[in-house]
């Protein structure tokens, strides 16, 4: 089964899929993806009426057979380059929400890592720049 994505539909397939990838859809997460569409440049142009059909899309991906990775290669095809650093921030940002990321979501973190052939430097500093976002006094 190939996916036939949008840019938007992809970037939103690696927020939804980080949140799920620990068995746990928390509310927060799901509030803080429509947070991100609703107010970020990169989803300019896109109905947000259409969040949850895109979720139900990505859901029944992610249940077929090799679903994750048929999803990680769909985001992979479909995000340019220019927007890779984009797509790990975006997942990163919905890992750190609540203030601890799980070994499933860390692995989540560098399949996407090595399907969009980031490096680790850079993806270090993603991961550190949303710790700090999220730091509470």
């Amino acid at each position: 089964m190939a996916l036939n994505l949008s840019i938007h539909e992809a970037l939103i397939y690696t927020m939804l899929t980080m949140s799920g990838v620990d068995s746990e859809i928390s509310d927060a997460e799901l509030e803080r993806i429509g947070a991100i569409v609703k107010n970020l440049p990169v989803f300019e142009g896109f109905d947000i009426e259409q969040l949850t059909a895109t979720a139900t899309k990505c859901g029944d991906a992610l249940g077929e057979q090799d679903g994750l990775n048929q999803v990680l290669a769909a985001i992979a095809s479909t995000v340019p380059v220019k927007l890779h650093e984009t797509a790990y921030a975006l997942a990163v940002e919905i890992a750190i929400i609540d203030r601890r990321i799980e070994k499933e979501e860390i692995r989540f973190l560098q399949m996407l890592r090595d399907c969009l052939g980031l490096d680790k430097l850079t993806t270090a500093a993603i991961e550190r720049g949303a710790r700090a976002r999220h730091r509470k006094v």
